[in-house]
């Protein structure tokens, strides 16, 4: 009996090594494989790290564009009262948020980049030393409505998702900071801030009410032991995210979500002028380092509309005459370039030549803070008592409105303003308008649009029914009333720029538009008006007064004559 006992226990003695060779195999294998995937990780690792560092020893030259961006606000050309505005708004003790709005090309972020640097010069300034600037595009921010992600505001990854690691393992919700919190102390620029998610901009509200972001997680729970003290701290106290917005657009300020816009100062940057336009080619074609002939500035000031354009072309021109060995840029190089690139020349803004009957110089904006002077041409040929027609061209026929949940398609307000008119020139002029078959047009191919042309197409109406001609060197706005109101409308300040910049000497606005930095325009006058018959007076074409403007005649008009 005790010899079999024994043989039991040897043959489970046996059983027992026998299973633990194979255990310790098993082991010793997956530790052998876990070294060997180790060494191929820290093999391939190595040698991306090798591609890298030779990726990064090639380097091109710089381009052009960075060659020329404004290193202090000396080099931005053009926007001396946009910095000016900046520097008030974020340089002080009390920095605010900026929404920044102008066409591209013109400075804005330049000048975003500048201002935090020229802020911490200040020491009244909050912003420290170490402060940031943290750049967003509102364009490409990914964005997920469920909120698996978000570089703006911060997200959570949650442990359901891949790659949530140790935490997630124990269940632990992890916060991801976003932007807002990395640009905490700073700024934090989002570059056209118009194209950003609703969702988004409603946090970013929020964000800039409490000046901290709160996250939520479904996973959280306060009473989760296994969840680390600084995760508890950011759920219950949030993210800090104390900075200050600087938002860049091109759209137009009623583009903009007004919750957003009721929070920021709003600086308008403007489109720059020809010698502008020149200042800035011929730094790029001096950094560029090539020589050029007489007059392809003047084809670059012709086609250019902003700095980035001009620099462009620039560099392409410069291109062209270094393939072909040459050291001299030529004029027809440029010409190529303009021809290639297919640029439109800019519109000519100047004056009408001479004073003429039914022809008025209108005044209308078309961009952020882009003004632009408007040819309006009348024409009123006599027609069979009270059956006269009206034709209206080169207006918007129709336009949208969209608001408040709802879209409203309604008449030009050009055309509803032109009703206005005639009927303002039948009470108020005594001119019968029915009498004529007129004819009013707006010529460019530019589709206009808005009720600010009113004081302009009564004028063309008039002089053209009386036959008397307008003055040439007068420009209005201004809405006009069934009773001969001037109304005030939007823009006068760029308005009246690019009038003066066309070659105005007198600019007729209506009186509640007229502001005190008018006086600050040299050679022009600008006359503020209430009446459309006082309107019409200062425009029609004067002889005693024309002959006094020419016995003083005024140097030709540059942009710095006429900044305010």
């Amino acid at each position: 009996m005790n010899g079999y006992f024994g043989n039991f226990a040897g043959i489970l003695t046996v059983i027992q090594v026998f299973f633990g060779v194979v255990i310790g195999l098993y082991f010793w294998n997956l530790l052998k494989a876990q070294q060997s995937g180790k060494s191929t990780v820290r093999r391939d690792s190595n040698r991306e790290v090798e591609k890298l560092r030779q990726l990064r020893a090639i380097s091109l030259t710089e381009p052009l564009a960075e060659k020329t961006r404004p290193k202090d606000f000396s080099e931005l050309i053009g926007q001396e009262e946009a910095v000016k505005a900046l520097r008030a708004a974020l340089c002080g003790p009390n920095p605010q948020h900026v929404i920044l709005y102008g066409p591209p090309g013109v400075g804005k972020t330049a000048a975003a980049r500048l201002i935090l640097e020229e802020a911490k010069k200040n020491t009244h300034s909050p912003f420290g030393k170490e402060a940031k600037f943290v750049e967003i595009d509102a364009t490409t921010a990914r964005f997920d409505e469920r909120g698996i992600a978000d570089p703006l505001i911060g997200s959570v990854h949650d442990p359901i998702y891949q790659g949530a690691g140790p935490l997630g393992v124990a269940g632990v919700p992890q916060p991801k900071p976003g932007a807002v919190t990395r640009a905490h102390g700073g700024i934090l620029f989002l570059d056209e801030i118009g194209e950003l998610h609703p969702i988004q901009m409603n946090k970013l509200l929020k964000v800039l009410e409490d000046r901290r972001v709160f996250l939520e997680s479904a996973y959280y729970s306060p009473e989760d032991a296994n969840t680390p003290a600084h995760i508890h701290d950011i759920f219950q106290n949030g993210l800090p995210a104390d900075f200050r917005l600087i938002g860049a657009t091109t759209r137009r300020p009623e583009e903009i979500t007004p919750a957003i816009r009721s929070r920021c100062v709003e600086i308008f940057f403007r489109t720059l002028s020809p010698e502008e336009i020149r200042t800035v080619a011929e730094n790029g074609i001096r950094r560029v380092g090539v020589e050029t002939d007489d007059g392809v500035s003047e084809v670059i000031t012709k086609y250019a509309t902003n700095g980035r354009e001009a620099v462009g072309m620039v560099q392409l021109g410069a291109g062209i005459a270094l393939a072909e060995g040459r050291s001299v840029m030529s004029v027809a190089d440029m010409e190529w370039v303009v021809t290639c690139g297919q640029y439109s020349p800019r519109p000519d803004e100047r004056m009408p030549l001479r004073p003429s009957v039914g022809l008025v110089a209108g005044m209308a904006v078309y961009g952020p803070n882009m003004g632009m002077v408007l040819e309006i041409e009348a024409s009123a040929v006599p027609a069979e008592k009270g059956n006269g027609r009206l034709i209206i061209t080169g207006v918007v026929e129709e336009e949208e409105i969209q608001g408040a949940g709802r879209r409203i398609r309604r008449k030009s307000s050009v055309k509803n303003a032109v009703e206005n008119v005639l009927t303002a020139l039948r009470c108020v002029m005594g001119v019968e308008p029915a009498d004529y078959d007129i004819h009013v047009n707006f010529p460019g191919g530019m589709p206009v649009d808005g009720p600010s042309a009113g004081a302009a197409m009564a004028t063309a109406i008039y002089s053209a029914i009386i036959g008397k001609p307008v003055d040439n060197q007068v420009a209005l706005t201004g809405e006009v009333s069934i009773w001969g109101m001037i109304k005030p409308v939007g823009g006068v300040v760029p308005k009246v720029t690019a009038a003066a910049r066309a070659g105005a000497k007198r600019i007729i606005i209506p009186r509640d538009n007229y502001q005190k930095l008018f006086e600050g325009f040299n050679k022009v006058k600008v006359i503020p008006v209430d009446r459309l018959e006082d309107a019409i007076k200062s425009a029609l074409f004067d002889e005693k007064r024309y002959a006094k403007d020419l016995a003083t005649p005024a140097p030709l008009p540059v942009c710095a004559e006429v900044s305010l």
